[in-house]
């Protein structure tokens, strides 16, 4: 027993009955959720969930910054030999969405751990929730307005408008004002609260800012290594030198830790056997005996040429260092090209020469939106419904819960296959349709638990006292009875992610984005044969991301469970 139990102990045993009613003595009651978290974080498994659940959002958030084919900073070589002013690729072509996610990502710890003396902890998950709503819709309108004024059947005067000097200012405006009003008509109606009606200004100033900055994005390239080889360029990459789209023709299918250097080994290698007329592989012990007198360094310039822009180092002053070292035996040729500086593929590549680390990474992103955007939908539905039908009964009930049966009997999988042949191929729209057909759950359970609350006294006084009836429901009941509703949304999440990876699987996902369904579904490979690393690292993401959120919602349903909260009392 520790000392902190062995001084409670000891205080419990000495004070008396008349100590005990003058509050001397007593133990610190926790809040309800206080105490579930707490019984949470006491299982291990539980606990290993919420840190893998961290770890995905830690990339989702700022794997533009670990992993990308842009350099962080460069310095253009002028043909004098000076080094130009320095530039950052990396930042230049960050989308809105990626800064937006970093800015949040930065915020969020800094709300949630300051000190500010008048703000609980709920309080600041509240805030945090509700700046990364506003700061979403910004995001989505401003990208919708994007591409309404700049799509390719838009007409002539719409396209002069969009060209306009004081376009982006004005749109931006529009945009973060109306972004803002739902908010701070939430500020006002359930919280008179100016400092909340501060916070949410300042958050639409900020994203405004950013919206307008990264109004229009900058177009992709990736001749980087191409201009470092001839020596136009210096360049300092992030950790993960490659993007998710950054396609290399000279890497298709490589293992991982492989380097261009081993496709130039492999194309070499191919050479010698076309010559020789053999159709096996050479093996090691074969190399080892013949002589580099009867190769031809020439095949090694004629590869190097379609090398070379990969490697970033350049590849004629290592030819001619190699020829003149004149390795011994091929296998010692081998040795030494691969040992040339290239930047590697730690997870290998896919069919298209894209490197699956910064795959993975990125995918992250789309696994956590698709969770947590499509399971808050199906939660504010099913609330909304459930709390309608708990609240009157009767007809109302009979009739919405008549409408919870119609969308329980729709197929959400099926129904996404045939939306993914009629409606644009994108994470919006997945979003929607899964969090739009996946909230009976959540309406039953709150029908449930509003049935029960009804009656009660402090109900019955609400209703005597002429309490509008938003503020009964939503204010009153739906704290008491919202516990199941967030412990079921735990496997929701999980349950989105598998239908992203199922479709994605199939080829129906969303289009120009990385997923783990996409990489999974490339493991078969176009030849049929089986590429190990394309099914071990995106299925042990799935199945870990999805692990992990079932171990969370079985800790909490634990937790919450009544019946297990007395046995433990």
């Amino acid at each position: 027993m520790s000392k902190n139990a062995d001084q409670l102990q000891e205080t419990l045993e000495s004070v008396t009955g008349v100590q005990l009613a003058q509050g001397i003595g007593h133990t610190e009651v926790k809040g309800f959720w206080a105490e579930a978290w707490g019984q949470v974080f006491r299982r291990p498994a539980a606990v290993a969930g919420i840190a893998w659940v961290a770890i995905v959002a830690f990339f989702a958030i700022f794997s533009p910054l670990v992993a990308s084919g842009h350099p962080i900073i460069a310095w253009p070589m002028n043909p004098d030999g000076s080094v130009g002013s320095m530039t950052s690729p990396l930042i230049n072509t960050l989308k809105s969405s990626d800064v937006v996610l970093i800015f949040l990502g930065l915020m969020a710890p800094v709300i949630l751990f300051f000190p500010f003396k008048k703000l609980g902890t709920g309080e600041r998950l509240r805030l945090i929730i509700a700046a990364g709503a506003q700061s979403g819709i910004m995001v989505v309108l401003a990208r919708l307005t994007e591409s309404y004024f700049t799509a390719r059947d838009a007409s002539e005067s719409i396209r002069d408008m969009a060209q306009s000097e004081y376009f982006v200012a004005i749109a931006v405006t529009i945009i973060a004002i109306v972004s803002a009003i739902p908010f701070i008509a939430i500020s006002i109606l359930a919280y008179w609260s100016g400092a909340r009606c501060a916070f949410v200004l300042a958050g639409a100033i900020a994203m405004g800012v950013i919206v307008s900055w990264k109004w229009s994005p900058e177009l992709y390239r990736y001749d980087y290594r191409t201009d470092e080889s001839n020596g136009q360029l210096r360049t300092v990459y992030t950790v993960i030198p490659f993007s998710p789209d950054q396609s290399e023709t000279a890497m298709f299918n490589r293992a991982p830790g492989s380097t261009p250097m081993d496709s130039m080994w492999d194309r070499l290698e191919l050479a010698q056997r076309i010559a020789a007329d053999r159709a096996a592989k050479y093996s090691d012990e074969e190399l080892a005996e013949m002589p580099t007198t009867d190769f031809h360094y020439e095949q090694l310039g004629e590869i190097a040429v379609s090398i070379e822009p990969l490697t970033s180092y350049p590849i004629a002053g290592f030819l001619e260092q190699l020829e003149a070292q004149a390795p011994a035996t091929l296998i010692d040729l081998r040795e030494s090209i691969k040992a040339h500086k290239a930047p590697s593929h730690h997870l290998g590549t896919d069919t298209l020469g894209q490197d699956v680390f910064s795959q993975m990474l990125h995918a992250c992103r789309l696994a956590i939106s698709i969770g947590f955007i499509s399971t808050s939908i199906a939660v504010v539905i099913g609330v909304t419904m459930g709390s309608l039908m708990g609240y009157f009964g009767g007809w109302v009930d009979f009739f919405l819960y008549r409408l919870v049966e119609i969308f329980m009997a729709i197929p959400v999988l099926f129904l996404l296959i045939v939306a993914a042949g009629v409606l644009p191929r994108n994470t919006y729209v997945m979003m929607a349709i899964i969090g739009c057909f996946t909230w009976t759950g959540a309406a039953r359970f709150i029908r449930a638990e509003f049935m029960k609350l009804r009656e009660t006294d402090y109900i019955q006084a609400a209703k005597a006292m002429g309490l509008p009836l938003w503020s009964i429901l939503f204010k009153h009941m739906l704290p008491n009875g919202v516990t199941p509703v967030l412990v079921e949304s735990s496997f929701l999440i999980a349950a989105a992610i598998l239908i992203e990876a199922t479709l994605s699987f199939l080829g129906l996902g969303p289009t120009g984005q990385a997923s783990w369904g996409s990489l999974l579904r490339n493991a078969s490979g176009e030849t049929g044969a089986f590429v190990w690393w394309l099914a071990i690292f995106p299925g042990a993401a799935i199945f870990l991301t999805t692990l992990a959120y079932n171990l969370i919602g079985e800790a909490l349903r634990d937790a919450i469970d009544p019946k297990l909260k007395k046995a433990r009392v």
